[in-house]
């Protein structure tokens, strides 16, 4: 097994945090969170933003699904009872 440096692993949580989508976010989160185990708490520390960013992105990506699954299900007719 090849070593990781640390650089790389750095590098490409940026690059995961930069170029998610909708789409990805999910995959490139957990993709992130397997290469930050290669890091020590040192380096750890240096990617923690990008790490919240993606957290970040996923939550509000889901509330904005939720939202719009929801407005779709107000839109119904309301039942006349008289």
């Amino acid at each position: 097994m090849s070593k990781t440096i640390p650089t790389d692993v750095r590098r490409e949580i940026r690059r995961l945090y930069h170029e998610t989508t909708e789409k990805t976010v999910e995959r490139d989160l957990r993709h992130a969170i397997e290469l930050l185990k290669h890091l020590d708490e040192a380096d750890r520390v240096t990617v923690a933003g990008y790490m919240d960013g993606l957290s970040q992105l996923r939550s509000e990506w889901i509330l904005a699904q939720r939202r719009s699954r929801g407005s779709r299900k107000k839109k119904k007719k309301p039942v006349n009872d008289e």
